[in-house]
């Protein structure tokens, strides 16, 4: 059904670009990276991380050892908050460049992977600082060697060139793109997302959900990223309530993280659209919300909008989770509502307002959506036409959850 969408004659980019250790136990191997960096002359390293998980998983023993094993100096920027800071980049930066950092060792999900990339690039281009780069005021050829050891099963970040970052005065959450932030290596280590509360185990999932249907159906999709999406769906229907109801199931953490780690992969290839570019105003704003929630408040309506222009995807990416829908224009809200309804089953079904949002704040949002920086290229990718009055629909569709089916919808 979806391949007839496909033109073999547009001429895609297929990119994998770096080299992930993925398994059980995989943080070993940050003795070899270790080893590889005093290949390069590296002495010293800035590491990235939040507060607390990098020691609480264990991952910290391992990185610590191998770097006194390889005799790899270092300095700690330990500050990092969900939704990182401008504020937060340029600390870090400061931090390395007090110990000549030659590399950024990120620990944690996307947020100290995020602000790592970030450092790196202005470590390498140090006349610039975080507002410079995410306001785009100029474009990094270089940057330091990135090792990410990824903490969850949802950001991608560990296989991609993507990091985002808050500028909180203007509540602004652009994103960029750059090759030079490619992870030199990347450690998925299941055994370290054991940890994650039930929240951050369901909305980092849902992250990767996202990450998987944004990249299959906006303009620059291709069979490659369709097929990624497609088992990051599967993957995630399956893993997702077994790791809910036990954390501890090492299997399940498993394939939600080989899930996350496609998903990445698929929007490095196809990028991203309207979820992604609609939820970046909504934790600018509220820090405090989580970025997986807030995609999961605007999926369905995003759902609802392009269900028209790519039905035959998005039937065929969700049919193991959401059978029986042939991608006619007319299964749109029926198939939204399927959506929502099974979001809520995995634990995410709440809506704008249950966060705070109301229909006053929607005319603020769209005017983010629009001001911010980035976030007009990824409207630009979706598949249908992001007008303003299109945007503030979904939205206000996002506000409550949707209404019962009607006759109407029936088949």
């Amino acid at each position: 059904m979806w391949k007839n969408s496909i033109n073999i004659n547009d001429v895609r980019e297929i990119r994998m670009r770096n080299t992930v250790f993925f398994g059980v136990g995989a943080i070993a191997k940050i003795d070899f990276i270790m080893e590889e960096l005093k290949k390069r002359d590296i002495k010293n390293v800035l590491l990235v991380c939040g507060k607390n998980s990098y020691k609480s998983t264990g991952a910290w023993d391992h990185v610590n050892a191998a770097m006194t094993k390889h005799k790899i100096g270092y300095e700690i920027y330990d500050n990092v908050t969900p939704n990182p800071t401008a504020d937060q980049v340029d600390e870090a930066v400061a931090l390395g460049k007090k110990n000549l950092a030659g590399a950024v060792v990120c620990i944690g999900g996307g947020s100290p992977i995020d602000t790592g990339k970030s450092a790196a690039i202005l470590l390498k281009n140090p006349q610039y600082n975080a507002r410079d780069l995410f306001n785009l005021k100029f474009t990094p050829a270089e940057a330091l060697p990135v090792i990410a050891i990824n903490l969850t099963h949802g950001t991608g970040s560990e296989t991609n060139r993507f990091a985002v970052v808050t500028i909180p005065e203007k509540n602004h959450k652009p994103a960029i793109a750059f090759d030079c932030i490619y992870p030199l290596y990347a450690i998925d280590d299941p055994a370290l997302t054991a940890g994650l509360s039930l929240q951050q185990t369901c909305y980092v999932s849902i992250d990767a959900v996202n990450h998987a249907l944004e990249a299959a159906t906006s303009k620059a999709a291709n069979p490659f990223a369709i097929t990624l999406a497609t088992q990051t769906i599967d993957l995630v229907n399956q893993y997702l309530p077994l790791a809910m109801a036990n954390p501890d199931d090492l299997t399940a953490r498993y394939f939600l993280m080989y899930a996350a780690m496609l998903a990445g992969t698929a929007f490095d290839n196809s990028l991203l659209h309207y979820t992604h570019a609609l939820e970046h105003p909504l934790s600018a704003v509220k820090p405090e919300l989580s970025h997986g929630l807030g995609l999961a408040m605007l999926l369905p309506a995003v759902i609802e909008n392009i269900y028209p222009a790519c039905g035959g995807v998005l039937a065929h990416i969700f049919s193991p989770a959401i059978p029986g829908f042939t991608g006619k224009a007319s299964e749109s809200s029926k198939f939204a509502r399927k959506v929502e309804k099974w979001l809520a089953q995995m634990g995410a079904g709440r809506k704008l307002t249950d966060d705070g949002f109301s229909e006053n704040d929607v005319g603020m949002l769209v005017d983010l959506v629009f001001n911010t920086p980035s976030l007009d290229s990824l409207i630009g990718l979706a598949p249908t036409i992001g007008t303003y009055d299109a945007i503030a629909n979904i939205y206000n569709r996002s506000l409550y959850p949707m209404p019962d089916e009607t006759d109407d919808d029936k088949e």
